[in-house]
């Protein structure tokens, strides 16, 4: 293989790994970029607004924030006597190697009406795309703290892959007395009804305000999450170059 050859595919596989080298920094930063351009993105309209439209009328093309407020007539009831529509918990914990391993999963959701003063539409949070956009309860300490429901699961860990040193929770929830921002497609049902339905991945769904939902989706780290952006697009264009001067070569020597 000649060097003009050899050049840009040596160019190309050093792009390639500094674009999976910012994928992997992206994924450490916790954050959800994807989630945060279409929910940042999408066009707000009250749910009253969805309602005018007639049936002659256009529907949006593209999903939209719908915002309102809560109405539930069953929601799930904690220990702590909160009234939820949504409830995830995850619970895992570090093995010695580093990695994190799960040991619960645990939704719960109750369909609920999103409303305003001139209506409302129903909304399923079972179709929620992951995770909620809300701050989330998040613990963290030793595995014998989690509790006597956890201990078996933490036995079958430490005898499979060793003692783990650290577990944490992360619980994240949806009040019956919180407004939200839902991501969703309008759509007409065959009586000619508007309703919402989710978009492709889900309904995103957040009890924040735009801009601390976008800090949230941002991860907790945020200058990882710049470093993996521009690692990731840099990786990309010196890829592409390469590739492009790769095939030029080839057809050159051909």
């Amino acid at each position: 293989m000649s060097p003009a050859t050899l050049v840009p595919l040596f160019v190309a596989i050093a792009g390639a790994a500094v674009a999976a080298a910012g994928w992997v920094l992206l994924r450490a930063s916790g954050a959800r970029p994807g989630m945060a351009r279409r929910l940042g993105g999408a066009r707000e309209i009250k749910v009253g607004r969805l309602l005018d439209i007639g049936p002659d009328d256009d529907l949006p093309r593209r999903p939209v924030r719908v915002v309102g407020r809560i109405r539930c007539g069953d929601p799930i009831v904690t220990a702590e006597d909160d009234r939820l529509v949504a409830f995830h918990r995850d619970v895992e914990v570090q093995l010695p190697s580093g990695a994190w391993r799960p040991i619960e999963r645990l939704r719960e959701s109750r369909s609920f009406e999103l409303w305003d003063h001139d209506g409302s539409l129903p909304v399923d949070p079972a179709a929620s795309h992951e995770p909620l956009v809300v701050l989330p309860h998040v613990w963290e300490g030793p595995p014998d703290e989690l509790g006597e429901a956890y201990a078996p699961a933490v036995a079958r860990i430490t005898a499979e892959d060793g003692p783990p040193s650290v577990a944490r929770a992360a619980t994240r929830m949806l009040s019956v007395v919180e407004r939200l921002m839902v991501l969703a497609e309008v759509r007409r049902t065959a009586n000619g009804d508007i309703t919402l339905a989710p978009p492709p991945g889900g309904y995103v769904i957040s009890s924040l305000e735009l801009d601390e939902a976008m800090r949230v989706l941002g991860g907790r780290n945020p200058r990882v999450l710049l470093a993996g952006m521009g690692c990731l697009a840099i990786g990309l264009v010196v890829l592409v170059v390469a590739t492009a001067f790769l095939g030029v070569s080839l057809l050159a020597g051909g």
